[in-house]
């Protein structure tokens, strides 16, 4: 960056017509291309008159004014040679992709200002064009102008388009970034980009019209052949299927004929059942005149049984009551009969009662014997243990030694708690450590895995590494982006930024003998390619900054890198070693907005601020500052933090957690071993302190024992029971139940009494029944001939009556049947055509069965048929009609389009053809000039692919060698620059664009190549059929032969140049042709 107080400016230099041309020819030259109408005439349409730049790259301010043919920018590297390019391309809209420079605009406006400037004045014909655009660094937008009013980027895009200028096209607009590209274009893309540079105005739409025609017609060719294929199949399918539509129709006809059958069967079942209903009502008829003839026969006969009859009636009637009767009275004595038996019953529980008294009264005498026998044995036992010694002395101690016991297990249990308490923490801490360290592998693995999506080789290396640990001597440190750790997220697009990739994916060693190891079996064994790196042999990780970083926070610094991340001794020796990482400070939005002031202080050479890193760059001669600068990209592998000691420190925790514990359990089972020493002693001691308590209670309890038992005897002779007086009352029980009995006896007797009279009564009547059905059975027997007659003549009429219904429903059904089967109304009669059809039938049910099982096997013959096979069979007739048209319009519209691509081909290949000749002619005669040789030719493999038609560019620049095609690999840089230059002035002539730009071409040539070179484009730039040409260069050989019509533009840039408004070019002429006089 330059000192506030230098300017830089662009000057028109020098504009020599030759070696040898006098100066004031050169002055009247420059004279008139500035200000002359001449001048102007020379211009081509769309050619750059102005360019004004303003805070713009290097600029404060500068005004270049190029002539109409050959402009000469010459500068030494730095001075501002290509922010002219810039300024062209960005001043005529085109893209910062074009540039290769930087991607947002606002980073061409010069360092310290908000906003920069460009001006660009065009010619053309009946009004020059002059575009504005203004650059606003804070949000990188751009305001327009067209001609002194306000505009968009659109309209400006218009008017450019409109002069044929295309900064897009490496054919005309070749920046010094895009320079190596020109020979990597495909031949296609040099087709196009010829076309648009050099071809008519119309070349390039034929040729996209073209393509799009030649894809128009694949498609219409693969719809055709489609469709083709398509007909064929469907015509194939048809012819296959015909067969089986003509059996269908076949079929059809039987299946019709089955139908008429069986519309007439249902007639003739008809009148089959209409004739056998006739024939029924006339034999009922004849029946029922029989029957009644019968009946009147034997009328006197059936009165008198009906008479016997009515006498038996009344008679059955009072049997039936008899009988209910003498159900009622046998029920009355089956209840009196189970009341004597419950009484029976009642007197022996009576008797039970009584015997279980005396038995309870037994047992109560047996209970006071023993009781006495118990006491008389407790008062010798009592007798015997009188003389006993006193054993409380012995129970004292054996209480003392018990509460000694509990006191030492107090202890103990409180010594279990507080392990148990201990031990309880130490596994919670152990869990919280074990969830950190999976917490930290988990986000190590993250770490690796975006090692691994970006380079696989080195994440297998490091699974290699990790494997064979121990074939190394000295310490081994995984890749650095797994070992580094940024104390803050925010902090690590600093060191990402700082440390290049291959850096960051490298192994660190501590020695080199281990490094050599270390690649041997990885790179030459493995075949991976990997990264790995040597720490130097005296550590550098501690080395002091150059200045303590408290003088720095004025500017905003707050930290060197360093301090902003943690690594292992040897990486951050490295990064210290190579990258300085100890006196690069990093500061905020207060460093940005001082970065003039901050570039100024010494031993700063790289910094950071909040979203930018400066590189400071001091000549060592003139001491003058340079700085570049770049934004600072978000990080994609260091925000995922893992503190390396911090790891180590939770591991040795965890360890030393496990260990205690182990010790813990250890205490907890010796303690629990003495707990059950003391439970044994205890139990112990209590048994023997039982004993002693029971020999010194026992006379004690045998007292209370003996006590006890004499209340017991007490009450039990206190408590007899008087078995005489129960007795006396049992007895007056049964006595009363007895009474009882005797009632109940008395009523039974007269319910028996009153059955028999009843049973006698029925036996009476039953033997009157017996005579009346005697005398009736006579009579029966007497009719019983015409009886059965008369039963057979009544069943035949009601039979006779049934069949006739029947017949009648049947003759319904069949009529409404034969109705429903010929689809007739009610009211309707059969159709003469039908009678017609039916009455060639057979009349008869046994003819139509036969026939009709005849034409059902026939049909039934037909197998495998069905109505969708002819509708299928109509469809795709139909469909082939319709296919067939559409193939028929579909060819022609492929005959059309074949038609205009002929058309469109003659109009587009044979100019295009024409134009490869002039471009070959011209670049065959720019080699030979050259003593080498070049052709250009239209390379195609296929005629009709027209999106493959490319311009192949082949060269050869020694004799002994073949013609080759230019690539980017095959010829020299010199070479590949020595070609795109011929070719770029092969187009020169035939340029529809108005002018040209190549940026530091010639870098790379030999000095006998550049030139050749430089004479082709003087010679073909500087005639007046040519457009403007602006070659920009560092550098000129000596005595090169120059032109008059050549504009040479000097770039100057140092410490005393004088302000533009100072600048008199005519006056350094006129001092130089006097010192040149004097001299």
């Amino acid at each position: 960056m330059a000192e506030p107080s230098k300017r830089k400016r662009l000057s028109g230099g020098v504009h020599p017509a030759s070696q040898s041309s006098s100066p004031g020819t050169a002055g009247l030259l420059l004279d008139s291309q500035r200000n002359g109408e001449g001048s102007a005439a020379r211009f081509v349409e769309g050619s750059i008159l102005r360019i004004t730049m303003k805070n713009f790259l290097t600029y404060d301010y500068s005004v270049v004014h190029p002539g109409p043919n050959l402009n000469m920018i010459v500068g030494a590297n730095g001075t501002g040679k290509s922010s002219i390019v810039c300024a062209i391309c960005l001043g005529l809209a085109g893209k910062t992709a074009v540039l290769c420079r930087g991607d947002k605009v606002g980073l061409y406006v010069k360092r310290g200002c908000k906003k920069g400037f460009i001006e660009i004045e065009l010619y053309k014909r009946g009004g020059n064009v002059v575009i504005n655009r203004e650059i606003h660094v804070e949000n990188n937008q751009s305001i327009w102008m067209l001609n002194g009013r306000h505009s968009s980027q659109k309209a400006v895009e218009e008017e450019v388009k409109s002069l044929h200028i295309q900064v897009s096209n490496l054919c005309q607009f070749l920046p010094q970034e895009k320079v190596g590209e020109f020979a990597k274009m495909s031949k296609i893309e040099l087709l196009e980009a010829t076309e648009k540079s050099v071809g008519p105005p119309a070349m390039y739409e034929y040729h996209c019209e073209l393509k799009n025609f030649r894809n128009k017609e694949r498609e219409l060719e693969s719809v055709v052949k489609e469709k083709a294929d398509f007909l064929q199949k469907a015509r194939q399918r048809n012819e296959r299927n015909k067969l089986d539509v003509n059996r269908y129709y076949e079929k059809k006809r039987h299946l019709d004929l089955i139908e008429l059958l069986e519309k007439k069967k249902p007639w003739v079942e008809y009148e089959t059942v209409r004739k056998r209903l006739e024939d029924v009502k006339k034999e009922r008829e004849e029946a029922k005149q029989q029957l009644s003839s019968l009946r009147q026969t034997q009328a006197p006969m059936l009165k008198k049984i009906q008479a016997i009859e009515n006498q038996l009636k009344p008679i059955d009637a009072q049997i039936k009551a008899k009988t209910v009767s003498i159900k009622e009275a046998a029920q009355r004595c089956k209840q009196k009969q189970e009341q004597l038996d419950r009484k029976h019953k009642e007197i022996d529980d009576i008797k039970q009662t009584l015997t279980l008294k005396q038995m309870e009264e037994e047992d109560h005498r047996k209970r006071i014997s023993n009781t006495k026998r118990i006491i008389d044995d407790l008062k010798a036992e009592l007798a015997n243990v009188g003389d006993q010694p006193d054993v409380t002395p012995q129970i004292d101690a054996i209480n003392a030694e018990l509460r000694s016991i509990q006191v030492e297990r107090g202890k103990i249990d409180g010594e279990k708690a507080d392990l148990r308490r201990e031990g309880d923490n130490l596994s919670a801490q152990a869990r919280a450590l074990e969830k950190k360290l999976i917490d930290m592998n988990n986000m190590m693995k993250v770490k690796e895995e975006k090692l691994r999506s970006r380079h696989r080789d080195t994440h297998s290396a490091l699974e290699w590494f990790r494997q064979n640990r121990e074939l190394f001597t000295g310490n081994v440190h995984e890749p650095m982006m797994l070992v580094i750790n940024v104390k803050n997220h925010g902090f690590a697009k600093y060191v990402e930024n700082h440390i290049p990739f291959n850096d960051l994916r490298a192994f660190v060693f501590q020695r080199k003998d281990d490094m050599e190891k270390f690649m041997e079996e990885v790179r030459d064994k493995l075949n991976l390619k990997v990264n790995s790196i040597a720490a130097p042999e005296e550590s550098c990780s501690r080395r002091a900054p150059s200045r303590h970083i408290e003088s720095l926070r004025r500017f905003g610094f707050f930290s060197y890198l360093r301090e902003m991340f943690d690594a292992p001794d040897e990486v951050m020796s490295y990064l210290c070693h190579q990258y300085r990482v100890h006196d690069v400070p990093v500061g905020n939005e207060q460093t940005k907005a001082m970065i003039k002031t901050v570039i100024e202080e010494p031993y700063i050479k790289i910094l950071y601020t909040a979203e930018e890193r400066y590189s400071v760059k001091r000549s060592l001669y003139s001491r003058n500052i340079s700085t570049s600068n770049s934004a600072v990209h978000p990080s994609q592998y260091l925000t995922i933090a893992v503190d390396v000691d911090q790891k180590r420190q939770l591991e040795q925790e965890r360890e030393n957690c496990k260990v205690r514990l182990q010790e813990i359990d250890q205490q907890m089972k010796a303690l629990q071993q003495r707990t059950v020493q003391l439970d044994r002693r205890e139990n112990d001691l209590r048994k023997e302190k039982k004993h002693l308590s029971e020999l010194r209670g026992k006379k004690r309890q045998l007292e209370q024992k003996i006590s006890t038992k004499q209340d017991s005897l007490r009450q039990m002779e206190q408590g007899g029971v008087d078995l005489q007086k129960i007795r006396e009352e049992t007895n007056q029980k049964i006595s009363a139940v007895n009474s009882q009995k005797v009632a109940i006896v008395s009523e039974f007797k007269s319910q028996m009494k009153l059955r028999a009279k009843l049973s006698i009564e029925k036996v009476y009547l039953a033997l009157e029944t017996v005579g009346l059905t005697a005398e009736k059975t006579k009579l029966e027997n007497d009719c019983r001939e015409g009886a059965v007659e008369l039963k057979t003549l009544d069943q035949r009429c009601a039979r006779l009556e049934q069949l006739k219904n029947q017949l009648t429903e049947t003759c319904k059904s069949l009529i409404k049947r034969a109705r429903e089967i010929c689809k007739m109304g009610p009211g309707e009669a059969l159709s003469e055509e039908l009678q017609t059809a039916l009455s060639r039938l057979p009349d008869t049910l046994d003819e139509l069965d036969a026939m009709l099982n005849e034409e059902q096997s026939r049909a039934d013959c037909f197998t495998g048929l069905s109505e969708s096979v002819v509708e299928e069979y109509n469809r795709r007739e139909q469909e082939i009609k319709n296919l067939e048209k559409e193939l028929d319009d579909k060819s022609n519209a492929l005959n059309a389009y074949r038609q205009n691509i002929s058309e469109a081909k003659e109009r587009w290949l044979n100019p295009l053809k024409q134009l490869v000749d002039q471009i070959n002619e011209k670049f065959s005669d720019f080699f030979r000039s050259m003593q080498c040789a070049g052709e250009v030719d239209l390379h195609y493999e296929n005629e009709e692919e027209y999106d493959k038609y490319g311009i192949r560019i082949r060269v050869k620049f020694h004799s002994s060698t073949q013609m080759h095609e230019l690539t980017a690999h095959h010829q020299s840089g010199g070479e590949r620059s020595v070609s795109t230059m011929l070719y770029l002035m092969a187009l020169q002539e035939l340029n529809r664009c108005p002018f040209r730009v190549v940026d530091e071409i010639n870098q790379g040539m030999d000095p006998i190549n550049e030139r050749r070179v430089f004479d082709i484009v003087v010679r073909t730039a500087c005639k007046k059929t040519t457009s403007q040409y602006f070659f920009i260069t560092p550098k000129l050989l000596q005595n090169l032969q120059y032109a008059e019509e050549m504009t040479i533009l000097c770039v100057h840039n140092g410490a005393y140049m004088l302000p533009p408004n100072q600048w008199d070019e005519q006056a350094f002429i006129r001092q130089h042709l006097r010192r040149k006089a004097r001299a």
